[in-house]
């Protein structure tokens, strides 16, 4: 019955969509799978790339497009984070252990990802917004040495 996938299903054609194709909204990704017989809301496809963990990465003149997190070693996360920061991180705030992260719109979640990927102690965890990532360190001293660490990435 066209329409009706599973979950799997339905995340299997959103991966085998965006190695095809440049899809750089979630109203496009519906778009695309509506035009593939499959009926779906754009809260849902929002769920979808949350768990399958897409971000949006740059293909020049200030566009970008979903692509599958590249999932590595601990130096690979690094690398990506240090490219992330530099290419959309803003600036980064903090007031005792808690850090705000504000970057370029649509960008948060990724950066947010990597933080999390890369499983430090000193992090507790992150929240993402659109453009605003809320990171809370374990103490107040961690706070400070993150806040530098993450101002010296967004540097270069």
């Amino acid at each position: 019955m066209p329409g009706k996938l599973s979950k799997e299903q339905r995340q299997k054609r959103i991966q085998d969509i965006i190695a095809r194709e440049s899809v750089s909204t979630q109203g496009e990704l519906v778009e695309f799978l509506r035009r593939e017989g499959v009926l779906v809301t754009q809260a849902t496809v929002s769920r979808d790339i949350n768990e399958l963990r897409l971000v949006r990465v740059p293909v020049g003149k200030g566009r970008h497009r979903y692509a599958l997190s590249q999932s590595g070693g601990h130096g690979d996360v690094e690398g990506e984070l240090a490219r992330l920061f530099q290419n959309f991180v803003q600036d980064v705030d903090r007031g005792e252990n808690m850090l705000v992260v504000r970057t370029a719109e649509g960008h948060a979640s990724g950066v947010a990802l990597l933080l999390d990927r890369l499983r430090r102690d000193d992090i507790v965890g992150t929240i993402a917004g659109e453009d605003t990532i809320f990171v809370v360190a374990r103490t107040t001293d961690e706070g400070e040495a993150l806040m530098e660490e993450l101002h010296a990435l967004m540097l270069g």
